[in-house]
């Protein structure tokens, strides 16, 4: 159990901060300084990550206990954000759950040219979320667009349960609707959408499990697999994002590092065309824009 130096005074989180840190740090966890002051804050009770200067007034053996407990998971390759059950994802607090993937920081790209695009619109936009899981890209959105409504269609009945859940807790609930249903199928969702979404499965099979183990062991492989070529759900979903584009929408996707040329290629044979690029912090081209093909 991780315990304090004996004392009578309340101890300093550096002395347990010092323990954990290192338990983590033999275990080759890259991250083991902010994952050990997050446990820790768990354990006491928080949200926030602890400081080494803070006093932990109140420590008990029940705590130290919790924090044992976490750190076997973190150990286990359990990532801090599972642990304690959700994620901070443009700046939201999205719930989580066996069905859905951990939001990546890099999937705010997506975000980010979305808004840029819809901002100048106006107007009462539609959006469509196609493998909405936790329902991260399309309530990232509503979240900066008063007027926009959106639907979020997903494979996973408990992803649709998390994604609703995530709504109602933001006070999205009211313009943000979560189905269960193929994102390929035609008929899910209507269609005269403004603006579409969509981060699909796109890593190769062969790859999954040479993943980090955070991502192999609790991230769902239903929101991992994009069959032999990693382009299986791509050649499903182009069609119908097509379909599902208003006049002048636009659709902003997610894809896999080198994927922009074969990704291209599909969309522009189900009629769409390129209509730009972005790319995430290390430059690389993470996010394409599609319009319908004039």
């Amino acid at each position: 159990m991780i315990l304090p130096p004996a004392g009578p005074d309340a101890p300093e989180a550096r002395s347990i901060l010092m323990l954990v840190q290192a338990r983590l740090r033999d275990a080759g966890i890259d991250s083991a300084a902010l994952d050990a002051r997050l446990l820790l804050g768990m354990a006491i009770g928080r949200d926030d990550a602890v400081l080494p200067h803070e006093t932990l007034v109140g420590w008990t053996a029940g705590h130290g206990g919790a924090l044992d407990a976490m750190i076997e998971r973190r150990l286990a390759g359990e990532p801090v954000s599972r642990i304690r059950g959700w994620r901070e994802f443009w700046s939201l607090r999205l719930a989580l759950s066996p069905d859905t993937l951990d939001p990546r920081p890099d999937s705010e790209t997506i975000v980010t040219a979305a808004l840029a695009w819809a901002k100048h619109r106006g107007g009462r936009l539609r959006l469509l979320d196609l493998g909405s899981g936790s329902g991260a890209l399309l309530l990232a959105c509503l979240s900066e667009l008063p007027r926009a409504s959106g639907i979020g269609i997903d494979l996973s009945a408990g992803a649709v349960r998390t994604a609703a859940a995530n709504a109602t807790r933001l006070g999205l609930g009211d313009r943000a609707v979560f189905t269960e249903g193929d994102f390929a199928d035609p008929d899910a969702g209507g269609e005269g959408f403004d603006l579409v979404l969509c981060n699909p499965p796109y890593i190769p099979q062969a790859e999954i499990n040479r993943l980090a183990r955070e991502v192999t062991l609790f991230d769902p492989r239903l929101a991992l697999d994009g069959g032999d070529d990693g382009l299986a759900s791509w050649r499903c979903v182009m069609p119908r994002i097509a379909d599902g584009l208003a006049p002048g929408g636009r659709a902003f996707v997610e894809i896999g590092a080198g994927q922009q040329a074969q990704v291209t290629a599909i969309a522009r044979a189900a009629g769409l065309q390129a209509a730009g690029d972005a790319g995430d912090l290390a430059g690389i081209v993470r996010c394409l824009v599609f319009a319908a093909a004039e």
